[in-house]
């Protein structure tokens, strides 16, 4: 965001307005985690606020400020389409194009008139928003909502609660603290959250140790499922509508399982396919260590994207078709994967 920009958007802020929060479909806690940090920041501002969520998010993030106040447009579509259409202003946070939002919201997005602001770290944005806050060398949009508010010299405005989300979007989108996006900055802002109130170890038991019994089932089944293809440094995962039926699936379930695939000795590459019937797609985690960008081979091959080492796609062939055309896909890659990772 340039100064003028900054300026700009300043200026607009100035006077209470009445303004939306968008985060992309099936929030994560980056997602969740920023949009109800800006909502809390600009309330203080003398604001009024409404977050409006495509859909549900996972029960294990129910728990953080004023969760309970946001709007799913799937299951409150007139609730929804009202604030959008009396919003002054439009915060697109952690997602860079207005499909990441589902089709139906998408529409209602692109017949706004008014004025988008975006904040996101994922690559290639599109280019939809009057104030664009983007950097793909950030860990997490969390942070930059962080920085966002110390770029509007109101770091005093922060809180407990405001660091609570912020804390917890940052701990989620880097693996706590493990990936390789997490620098001294990230480090040192964590360091400030803490001392503004934020429980580590309580936001840390709250997002990981909560799992439901039938969760660790589905676990069991996503491990038993794990493939390995030694000779592309890949391996995947799958998992079927009915397994997931079997144990009781909830939203949010499968979060981290793509990372167990991951951990294997030698593995560069790892996937995890899960299939949703009702959306008639199979959905896609990637990861990947070193070089090899999951976010270019998500966005060439499989209506996706994210960043270069976690990206999400789909395919809206069956299971067997979309793991096969996957591997597949491999020896096209293979001098790419081999070289993207040394042990």
């Amino acid at each position: 965001m340039t100064n003028t920009d900054l300026k700009d958007l300043k200026q607009i802020l100035s006077t209470p307005k009445n303004i939306v929060i968008v985060p992309h479909k099936n929030p994560d806690g980056d997602a969740m985690g920023a949009s109800l940090a800006m909502k809390l920041f600009l309330e203080k501002k003398n604001h009024t606020i409404d977050i409006v969520t495509p859909n549900d998010y996972p029960d294990f993030l129910k728990w953080l400020p004023k969760a309970n106040t946001s709007y799913k447009f799937d299951m409150q579509n007139r609730q929804s389409k009202r604030a959008i259409n009396n919003a002054d202003l439009i915060f697109l946070l952690d997602f860079n194009a207005l499909h990441r939002v589902g089709d139906d919201m998408a529409n209602t997005l692109k017949k706004y008139e008014g004025t988008f602001v975006m904040i996101d770290h994922h690559q290639q944005p599109d280019d939809i928003t009057r104030f664009i806050y983007s950097d793909t060398e950030m860990c997490s949009t969390c942070q930059m909502v962080y920085h966002f508010i110390e770029m509007f010299g109101e770091k005093d405005l922060l809180d407990k609660d405001i660091a609570t989300c912020i804390y917890t979007g940052i701990m989620t989108d880097t693996g706590s603290f493990r990936f390789r996006s997490t620098t001294s900055t990230t480090h040192r802002v964590v360091a400030d959250l803490i001392d503004l109130g934020a429980d580590n170890a309580r936001i840390h038991n709250n997002v990981y140790d909560t799992n439901s019994y039938s969760r660790m089932q589905l676990l069991g089944v996503a491990l038993n499922n794990m493939k390995m293809i030694s000779d592309y440094k890949t391996a995947y995962i799958t998992l079927s509508q009915d397994e997931k039926e079997q144990f009781d699936f909830k939203k949010g379930d499968t979060e981290g399982f793509v990372n167990y695939a991951l951990s294997l000795k030698g593995i560069v590459l790892a996937v995890i396919f899960i299939e949703d019937k009702e959306q008639g797609i199979i959905k896609m985690s990637l990861r990947s260590k070193g070089s090899f960008s999951v976010n270019e081979f998500a966005r060439s091959y499989f209506d996706g994207g994210g960043h270069t080492n976690a990206a999400g796609g789909r395919s809206t062939l069956n299971m067997e078709e979309t793991v096969e055309k996957f591997i597949n896909l491999l020896p096209n890659h293979k001098e790419e994967i081999s070289k993207s990772y040394e042990e």
